[in-house]
């Protein structure tokens, strides 16, 4: 996978980040991560080629809730954005031809409201007897790692990202 994850495609990556968003714990913005970028993008791939690539800690901010209590947001640093959007990209080209059409959970150009089109599309046309709405409580802080990386290593037969 590390044949993927080059320069040329981290660039591609960094340049769809969202600019003027909060910054991770170094403090490095897109635009200045960007001022050498052709420096920092051949360091990154160095190190991911060599695996001492190590994503730095995320800052963490707390975020009020509408109905009260607070959920933790995770701020990257800008450089761990761009490997993160570089694996997601690979990682969606190889399953997202695998998943329903009604699918909508953390996929591109798919959010709540094309759910909700769904729903209403599916209540209004077919006779319908009951809805069901689950939401899995702090999922990703909970799902079994073990279970995933075994889920991932189904498709990707390399155990390891950068080889």
């Amino acid at each position: 996978m590390a044949s993927l994850l080059n320069e040329e495609y981290l660039r591609t990556c960094y340049a769809e980040l969202p600019r003027k968003k909060a910054l991770g714990i170094d403090g490095v913005s897109v635009e200045e991560y960007g001022e050498s970028l052709e420096a920092n993008l051949s360091g990154l791939v160095e190190r991911m080629k060599s695996m001492s690539y190590r994503p730095q800690a995320v800052r963490t901010k707390e975020i009020p809730k509408d109905r009260g209590g607070t959920r933790t947001l995770g701020i990257p640093s800008t450089e761990d954005k761009i490997v993160q959007k570089g694996i997601s990209s690979i990682l969606t080209t190889i399953f997202d031809p695998s998943f329903i059409d009604t699918s909508y959970g953390f996929r591109e150009k798919m959010g709540c409201h094309d759910a909700l089109k769904q729903v209403h599309q599916e209540i209004t046309l077919k006779r319908v007897n009951y809805i069901i709405d689950a939401d899995i409580k702090s999922f990703f802080d909970n799902v079994n790692h073990d279970w995933l990386v075994q889920f991932l290593e189904h498709r990707i037969k390399t155990r390891n990202l950068f080889d």
